[in-house]
Formats: structure tokens, sequence, C-alpha cells
């Protein structure tokens, strides 16, 4: 699965042109250098920041410096206001503190700022001037298509998660407000928007912002709250475009491995939608309370069936729930005991408390063995991680440290 994740290094012969022409002219970067004192104002000021997080010592770090520095150089012609966009980089091991705020366990790190903002998503693309040039090139660009007829919004994608935005003028603090969302979600969720006339119809009660989930059938969600306050509306449509039950694919394993939390994964095929449904409702039913500590996820059986071989599962299988540690894999007994209520959710207490790996090792607990019973030591060796293999590699970053895992 690694081939599928990792993108290949950039051309030798390249870095080393690059490295030798930053070192002999230095003088023509545009980066500037973050510490304590300056990084709250050069952020909060900047539209688009992209920040480096180095060590000197890194290898990885020093072969992206040259890189990096031409591709500010190509985006500074591009765009010449030093708010619109900054390249950025921090020296962690001088400066530590402004590291371990930003959680940084990898070098080089390359984070994305929005006027202070940090992204959650972090640059994972390949490290070539082209491909980081393009990536901010797709940054500054419009993440909301406008709608010129209510027509089509009839024919929507609705495969996927929409956000409407009716607006009187584009030129309001309303439509700021949305615009200012939309550049920060806009890979979770499609934003449009439409204005004047065009949105007269569904403005009956003045600017409004509407939902549209997947679904040909699923009612629309209409935001209530005040569209002038950011926190309000980022959040109210933050928990519509970033499902509970997140989709785990081979373009963002690496992201969701590196967030540190086991993942409690349902594998159905594609067009079983209806298990997925099922599993949704049980985890926001019996879960919502362990979201801080486990990721929940969905799997499509055909992409990954190595990890389903891994737990001596196949498609045919499917839907089958498992829990992957970073260490080992689970499997829930079977799906149909998602209708018992709390199972689901013992299944996940066991895998914290240590019962679900002990019982691997050592058999069943003795609480759990009926009266008389004799108990059996019956050692087993649970299937390791298959989803760690997703996770950063040390041919791409030097790894700070590993997470303990269950």
């Amino acid at each position: 699965m690694r081939p599928a994740i990792f993108l290949p290094p950039p051309d030798p012969g390249c870095v080393l042109l690059l490295l030798v022409s930053w070192l002999l002219n230095p003088a023509r970067s545009e980066i500037t250098s973050l510490d304590s004192g300056n990084i709250d104002d050069i952020l909060n000021n900047a539209d688009v920041a992209l920040v480096n997080f180095y060590a000197d010592w890194c290898r990885f770090s020093q072969m992206l410096h040259p890189i990096f520095e031409e591709a500010s150089n190509v985006i500074k012609e591009e765009y010449p206001d030093n708010n619109q966009v900054v390249f950025a980089r921090v020296d962690c091991d001088q400066h530590s503190d402004i590291a371990q705020r930003y959680r940084i366990s990898k070098y080089p790190t390359l984070k994305l700022f929005r006027n202070g903002m940090m992204m959650k998503r972090e640059y994972r693309g390949q490290r070539s001037v082209t491909a980081i040039a393009d990536y901010i090139r797709q940054q500054k660009s419009n993440p909301i298509r406008e709608v010129n007829d209510l027509e089509e919004i009839k024919s929507l994608d609705r495969s996927k998660r929409n956000i409407i935005g009716y607006f009187e003028q584009k030129d309001t603090n309303n439509y700021k407000t949305f615009e200012r969302v939309a550049n920060i979600l806009h890979d979770d969720c499609v934003f449009l928007s439409a204005f004047g006339p065009v949105s007269k119809p569904e403005r009956f009660s003045g600017d409004n912002i509407i939902y549209k989930p997947p679904g040909e059938n699923a009612p629309d969600m209409v935001y209530l709250g005040s569209m002038t306050n950011f926190d309000l509306t980022y959040a109210w449509t933050q928990d519509k475009c970033v499902p509970l039950v997140r989709e785990i694919t081979f373009e963002n394993g690496e992201e969701l491995t590196e967030e540190g939390l086991p993942f409690l994964i349902l594998f159905h095929m594609k067009d079983d939608l209806e298990s997925l449904e099922k599993f949704q409702q049980e985890v926001a039913r019996q879960l919502i309370s362990e979201k801080g500590t486990i990721n929940f996820l969905h799997a499509d059986c055909d992409k990954f069936r190595h990890p389903l071989l891994h737990i001596q599962k196949t498609p045919a299988d499917c839907p089958v729930i498992a829990i992957d540690s970073f260490r080992h894999m689970y499997v829930f007994p079977d799906f149909s005991d998602l209708a018992i209520p709390g199972k689901l959710k013992q299944f996940v207490l066991d895998l914290h408390s240590g019962k679900l790996h002990r019982e691997f090792h050592h058999g069943p607990d003795p609480t759990d063995v009926a009266p008389g019973q004799p108990i059996q030591d019956l050692a087993s060796s649970p299937p390791e991680s298959s989803f760690q293999k997703l996770a950063p590699s040390e041919h791409r970053y030097t790894l700070l440290r590993e997470k303990d895992e269950l």
C-alpha cells in the first residue's frame, strides 16, 4: 500500500542544482524566519502562509530548503503584495516552544495558515518547485462557485456535501464571513453562492445559508446564527462538512494516521450504504463521548483488501468492523451485533482498558468465564497493524517519536 501513498522524491540532479544555487545566492530568498516575537503578527496579517518547520541537521530539511525558496520566488512574482502569500520557516531546534505549540512530530513539516488560523491539512504533496507553487495557486483560487440560475441547484451532485449561500450582494460582511469559512473547509464541502435577483426567491427572510446533505431525499438544513459571526458560522459549517464517520482513502491515510488515534473502521462494499448508515447511527448513539479517543472511519472493501486479509477476511465477508490500534487489529464479533445496545461501545472500551490485547494473548478474562469452567491460557498473536503502513515514512521525513498504542 505504501507506493499508493508516498509520492516519488524529486530528481536528485535537480535538488543538487538547486542546493548549489541556494548556497551561492542566499540573498534572493523571500523566506521569513519566524520566532516567538514575530510569529503571531506575521501569520495573522497573511491571507495565506506556508510555514516550513525544519531542523538543520535533518537531511530531508536540507533537501527542501532550495526547493521551498525557489517556489517562494515563483509565487512572489504572481502575488507581489507582502500579505497575499507568505513563505516562512521555523528552526525547531532554536524555537522548540513553537514546535511544541504546533505539535511538530517530523521534519520537515509544511503547515498552511489563513489569517493566522492553522489549517488541519498540511502540505503532503511532492517536494518540487512546480508542485508547491501549484498548491499555493490552488489555495488562492476562489473556492465558491457562483450560481447564475437556481435551476443549477437541482442538478447538484447529491453524493457530496453542499453549502449554498444566498446573498443580496457580494460586497457585504455576510458574504465575507461565508467566503472565509469556504476558504478553510473547501476540501470537505462544495460551496456555492447566488446574488441579487437570482437569490431573491431564497431570501424571503434575508441572506441565508443552506446545507444540502448527501442523498437525494435528505432534507435541507438552515443556518440560524449570526452571519457576520465567524466563529458561529465556522462551527456550524464544520459540523456539517466534517462527518463523525469519515472515509479513509489512500490519499488521506497518512493524515488520519498521524492524528495518533486508533481506528474504528467499517469495511463495506462501496454500494452498501445501508450498512454504512447503521454504523453511523450506532457510532452517534453509543460513541459520541469517545470522539477524542478514537477515529471513526469507513473503508471500501475492494480498495482495502490487504487489511481485510490481515484479519482473515475478504470482501465477501463485508460488512466487517475492526479496530486498528497501530500495533494490532481486532475484529468486532459480528456486524449484526450492532443492534445489541452498548455492544459497540464495549468493544471500544475493551481496547482502552487493554482487555482486547490481553484476551488475544491469554484467552478470555477470568471474570468472563462461567463458574466452574476451567481457566485456560490460550496464547495467540493478534494480527499486526495494517494501517500503520500508511503513516509518515522514514524515507520522506525524520520522525521524532514513536506513539505507544494498545
